[in-house]
């Protein structure tokens, strides 16, 4: 054998262990262990296990009743293989969007019936990293709600136009065993003053804020949160002391809690568990 065609065959040969090594390699990047929860890191390109999620009971979560019972119904469909759409949770900041997300996974996650459900966290600063995240799921034996937390976008950013092709109207599209999740505080995902400029100073100005403003269309639910009134704020705080078994009488707690919401300037769910916290706390209790 003459050497040019021993050495053409050896590197045949390499570059099928390489091909090889690397699938393999690939597959148990992307194995999953036991865990129902995972965040995915964008450019180590891995999905690192989340043992103990932070969230709370979905029957904590009070004055938000009709997103509730939405976002559960769509991913009860979705955890039973049937038709579900991604979901855009946008509205008054500490609200519950996020808890949410979390307190359903965890809900449903806990049924005998359901198939398995995971959830994937992916950050803002990956979304570039998205489709590659999708093929890497799109086989594996669960199903996914990738979730991405406080999402929106600024001027010169171009990550959402990834979001848009996987989302809808990309050739790969999404995968039939994921469902996208985002939590915003914007209804367009981009601020107003943003979307302003982009009209006063593009040569097309319905085009140039199209472009960036139809990402959101591409959830097929839109859930709004809106700031809460005194009355479900007091609901929450009651709530939430009750579920924590704390001691102080109704209406010394209704007045602390008006006294609160007031330092703090707003009434949310944030504020109210924020108080639980200071009153369980001066109780000499762990929450």
């Amino acid at each position: 054998m003459k050497t040019k065609d021993y050495l053409s065959r050896i590197a045949d040969a390499l570059e099928t262990i390489a091909i090889a090594v690397s699938q393999n390699e690939s597959a148990k990047r992307f194995e999953l262990g036991e865990a129902n929860a995972y965040h995915w890191q964008g450019e180590s390109g891995q999905l690192m296990a989340i043992p103990k999620v932070s969230r709370v009971p979905l029957s904590m979560l009070r004055g938000i009743d009709q997103v509730r019972d939405i976002l559960l119904a769509n991913t009860e469909q979705f955890a039973r293989g049937h038709g579900a759409n991604n979901a855009l949770l946008w509205g008054a900041r500490g609200m519950g969007k996020s808890s949410l997300v979390k307190a359903i996974h965890a809900d449903i996650s806990a049924r005998e019936e359901s198939e398995r459900l995971v959830l994937v966290e992916i950050a803002r600063e990956d979304l570039e990293s998205l489709p590659q995240l999708m093929r890497a799921i799109a086989s594996g034996p669960a199903r996914f709600i990738v979730f991405c937390d406080d999402l929106s976008f600024d001027s010169g950013e171009t990550s959402y136009k990834s979001l848009k092709t996987i989302l809808d109207g990309g050739l790969e599209g999404r995968p039939d065993n994921v469902l996208f999740y985002a939590t915003s505080n914007r209804r367009h995902l981009m601020p107003r003053d943003m979307i302003e400029n982009e009209r006063s100073t593009a040569i097309n100005p319905s085009e140039a804020v199209e472009e960036k403003v139809s990402l959101s269309d591409r959830f097929g639910l839109w859930l709004g949160f809106h700031n809460s009134d005194q009355e479900n704020y007091l609901a929450m705080v009651a709530g939430y002391a009750d579920y924590y078994g704390l001691s102080i009488d109704a209406e010394t707690l209704q007045a602390r809690a008006i006294e609160w919401a007031a330092t703090r300037g707003s009434r949310s769910g944030r504020v109210a568990i924020q108080l639980v916290r200071t009153l369980a706390g001066e109780e000499g209790k762990a929450v």
